[in-house]
């Protein structure tokens, strides 16, 4: 009710050809996409897991967005609403959720320190995260059990690879926070998040996961798994610009305590006239929670079009080719000797290859003066391709591994 009545927006307006909503599910393969980027033959950018190349129409847009700014006389106070709240309700389909528990944010690190604010755990617990997980999930839990006198607690590498039972074994009556991926950061190990949210709610837990590596390559629903908060950058698989992201919220903790005090997040906002009659009261649902100046001229377009052509492509089909992708480049590493993780264990959409004497020095400079970009994070060679790679970009990274 909030969106329609007080924007003027008509359903039309928000729900764009392609939406995951309206269209039937789509199984099969996505053929290249390499033609919607600006990436030249002479380049095989397997890396989208550091950050994504610009769609056309992403960058398109963002340059509109730019030119928008240079003739401030054409923007209205609705401009400063209507955006987001379209890209909110693109957010809200990928993870299943309604719009009203999509906070926007600059960063993974933001949303976390809100959800840290107000998440309310128990002094004397332990929070659960990951060995090696990105910094951004450990540094706010630092800090946390700094404040509560919490006890951190690292769920070692798995031997066979299976997060999900490590975790699983790990989460007791004493954990009170458990904050994880999706899938590992540097190799892909997926964790099974539902199992996860089950057990995190039968002991009284909260969860808390950073799904940056995996939002917009991998299915997700919040409705199953019932995350407290969940937070990711667009600037990787949502394919969108940096220095904006998404927080979701559970809807028990929209009356919460945001971390800014901005005038948009306000009720009543919308009336620029009278901005000077100071509310007490908030925009409906996670809206408190957005950053300040939110409504970026420049970033907001181009997230919106990156959305649009992730619910075209339907993030299961993008899913199930990248799957494909990488099961061939796990093949042919094999083949050198290399080794990889079980498939059923890592997610499609990357892969760790591991070295049985460790990472050649100066491998990555040798692959990037060859025109091949891949990433070394941890003890792997992570390869995360996307739909822009071809053949031949494959063939062009065994051709520099087998030397």
């Amino acid at each position: 009710g909030f969106l329609f009545h007080h924007l003027d927006l008509s359903p039309d307006m928000l729900y764009r050809q392609g939406s995951a909503s309206s269209a039937p599910m789509n199984t099969d393969l996505i053929p290249g996409q390499r033609h919607l980027f600006e990436i030249p033959d002479s380049i095989a950018y397997l890396n989208c897991a550091y950050m994504s190349p610009l769609l056309r129409s992403v960058r398109g847009a963002g340059e509109q967005g730019v030119a928008r700014k240079s003739h401030p006389w054409d923007l209205k106070p609705v401009d400063f609403f209507t955006e987001t709240e379209i890209v909110r309700e693109q957010l809200a389909q990928l993870i299943n959720t309604t719009a009203e528990s999509i906070a926007i944010v600059p960063a993974v690190s933001y949303g976390l320190a809100v959800a840290a604010q107000n998440l309310g755990v128990r002094p004397g617990g332990r929070i659960l995260i990951l060995d090696e997980q990105f910094p951004s999930n450990v540094y706010a839990w630092w800090e946390l059990a700094q404040i509560k006198d919490l006890q951190i607690v690292t769920v070692a590498r798995p031997e066979e690879g299976d997060w999900s039972r490590a975790v699983l074994e790990l989460i007791d009556e004493q954990v009170t926070l458990v904050a994880l991926p999706h899938c590992h950061w540097t190799d892909g190990g997926i964790l099974d998040l539902e199992r996860i949210g089950e057990r995190c709610r039968q002991v009284g837990s909260a969860l808390v996961l950073d799904v940056t590596q995996s939002l917009g390559a991998l299915p997700l629903d919040v409705d199953r798994i019932r995350p407290d908060f969940l937070v990711c950058g667009s600037y990787k698989w949502l394919l969108g610009p940096y220095s904006l992201g998404f927080l979701y919220v559970d809807p028990r903790y929209h009356g919460g305590r945001p971390l800014e005090q901005g005038w948009i997040a306000r009720q009543g906002s919308e009336n620029f006239a009278r901005l000077v009659d100071y509310q007490q009261g908030y925009q409906p649902g996670a809206r408190r929670f957005d950053v300040g100046e939110r409504s970026n001229f420049a970033l907001m377009p181009m997230v919106r079009a990156a959305l649009d052509q992730i619910l075209q492509w339907q993030v299961e089909r993008i899913q199930e080719t990248l799957r494909q992708t990488t099961r061939g480049i796990g093949e042919r590493a094999l083949a050198l000797g290399l080794t990889i993780g079980p498939d059923h264990l890592r997610a499609g959409h990357m892969l760790g290859i591991r070295f049985p004497e460790g990472v050649p020095e100066g491998l990555g400079d040798r692959l990037a003066r060859a025109g091949v970009y891949v990433s070394f994070r941890g003890s792997s060679m992570r390869v995360s391709p996307h739909l822009y790679n071809t053949e031949e970009d494959v063939d062009r990274l065994f051709a520099n591994l087998s030397k």
